[in-house]
């Protein structure tokens, strides 16, 4: 009956209202747009809200609740904090905690002290640095010159690897990484969790679980835009 009621507002609307209608709709996906557009730049994630999908971080997170997310570069990985993480193969993200953190250091594959000794000479001789070592890797970025080779002095701890696992899982992730996988890396990772708010994304899973209910859903909210003249 409401959606006869609809179909009897757009046959009364004349060529010029229907067109200012469509116009409004076009500026509210715009905006909606933008608006996530701007998140995405504050917050450093690609999909800075998600929804937990499955009950694998229970009872920390519910299936449905809605996570907020930042993903700024600057902030390490630590244990025991929710990353959401892609895996290649998979097109849904992953919510589960940091279980471990693997620290692979820039030195470690020297053998001899004498060879980092030698290294560590020839780096002071090639970037014109008197400073020791550990004065090395505080310099920034900037100070230094920008290069390859102060981004991995500026690892002190080397490049971080982490293992994640479901709260709500005998076991961790690495049956859900690709083959020959054992560890994440920071590039996997979408967002860290800092907020949610319960089972407001329900009406998410509903839509990917029976896509009839979704395009209904999506056609109702659609004509309601075109009809609504307020």
């Amino acid at each position: 009956m409401l959606s006869l009621d609809f179909l009897d507002d757009v046959r009364r609307m004349n060529k010029r209202q229907l067109y200012y209608q469509v116009l409004n709709f076009g500026m509210i996906v715009s905006s909606a747009l933008m608006i996530w557009k701007g998140l995405m730049v504050v917050t450093g994630s690609e999909s800075p809200i998600v929804v937990v999908l499955s009950g694998s971080m229970e009872p920390a997170f519910h299936r449905g609740d809605l996570l907020f997310l930042t993903n700024q570069i600057e902030d390490p990985i630590r244990v025991g904090e929710i990353v959401v993480f892609r895996i290649e193969g998979r097109e849904i993200p992953i919510v589960h905690r940091v279980l471990k953190i693997h620290e692979n250091s820039v030195f470690s594959r020297l053998k001899s002290p004498g060879l980092l000794f030698l290294v560590w000479k020839w780096f002071q001789t090639l970037l014109s640095i008197s400073e020791p070592l550990p004065v090395l890797l505080s310099i920034s970025k900037k100070d230094v010159g920008g290069s390859e080779l102060h981004r991995a002095f500026k690892m002190q701890n080397g490049d971080i690897k982490f293992l994640t696992k479901g709260d709500n899982n005998a076991v961790d992730d690495r049956g859900l990484y690709k083959r020959g996988q054992h560890w994440l890396e920071k590039k996997d990772v979408v967002g860290r969790a800092r907020g949610f708010v319960p089972y407001i994304g329900i009406v998410t899973i509903l839509m990917n679980d029976y896509p009839k209910f979704k395009y209904a859903v999506l056609f109702l909210l659609g004509l309601f835009v075109l009809v609504h003249r307020e």
